[in-house]
């Protein structure tokens, strides 16, 4: 998967005074009365390039707003950038914590209907059962209807159901923090296995530990840019470190971290034809 130059800009309403400082109080008044409020331009990516290779397990890391499941939603196809382009071998399957399940049925049936969907003939259905079942750790909860589960739950049983299409791109939101450590053990073993078969995992998630211990390599996004791409242990690792002295108030030594990884970063080169 080849990303070049990608940007993603949005029109927002925006509270905020004096927005449109340049407009009159009588246009502001009848915008007021016609209940249209003022809208600002929100950028959600601004020029994020990689090149994502067969095998790699790439982590996306960075705090809430930086642009993570944007970028999700453009590699996934379900929204076009504002610019740039993404290009893609293959289509890839994305794995989400809020796709819309049936609540009525069980989690068996929802995995049936979701191993259907994808295309699996009734006799693979019932060959790839047992796995996804295993995978997902339920126990006898899988014969409970969905409405019954926890969001960490249905979580869980996606990322099994997605897992068993063999899909060569696999993106993750979040999926794997929702577990505890036996179904994450599961899921690394999964994804090792993706990996070997030549695909690509994505993992989004703003737990860095947890892109450290499954990913090969990460990507740190902040403000909707690249602040570093490299191996999982050593990117997460310093993102940690930053968003600890956030977290304690340090923030001249917060800035000078993310200032020294800006500095080493360069956007690579992407040949998009």
């Amino acid at each position: 998967m080849a990303v070049s130059d990608v940007h993603v800009r949005y029109r927002a309403a925006s509270l905020e005074k004096d927005v449109y400082p340049g407009r009159t109080a009588t246009a502001r008044t009848v915008d007021r009365l016609l209940g249209r409020p003022p809208t600002v331009s929100v950028r959600a990516l601004g020029g994020v390039s990689f090149v994502a290779r067969s095998g790699e397990s790439i982590g996306v890391i960075g705090r809430n707003g930086s642009g993570k499941s944007t970028l999700l939603r453009i590699l996934a196809g379900l929204e076009p950038p504002s610019r740039g382009t993404v290009l893609a071998e293959s289509t890839p399957v994305l794995l989400g914590v809020n796709p819309a399940l049936v609540p009525d049925l069980s989690g068996e049936q929802n995995v049936r209907l979701g191993l259907l969907a994808m295309g699996r003939s009734p006799a693979e259905v019932d060959r790839l059962l047992p796995d996804v079942v295993a995978l997902a750790g339920l126990g006898k909860a899988i014969y409970l209807p969905m409405r019954t589960y926890s969001s960490g739950m249905g979580s869980r049983l996606r990322f099994a159901v997605a897992a068993a299409a063999e899909p060569r791109i696999l993106l993750i939101d979040e999926a794997l923090a929702t577990g505890d450590a036996s179904f994450r053990e599961r899921s690394e073993r999964r994804m090792d296995e993706l990996r070997a078969q030549a695909g690509t995992v994505f993992l989004v998630s703003h737990a860095a530990q947890t892109v450290e211990e499954t990913c090969t390599r990460a990507i740190w996004l902040e403000g909707g840019k690249v602040v570093a791409d490299g191996p999982a242990a050593e990117t997460a690792r310093r993102y940690r470190v930053w968003t600890w002295r956030l977290a304690h108030g340090r923030q001249e030594e917060a800035d000078a971290i993310l200032a020294a990884t800006r500095a080493t970063y360069a956007p690579p080169l992407v040949p998009v034809t």
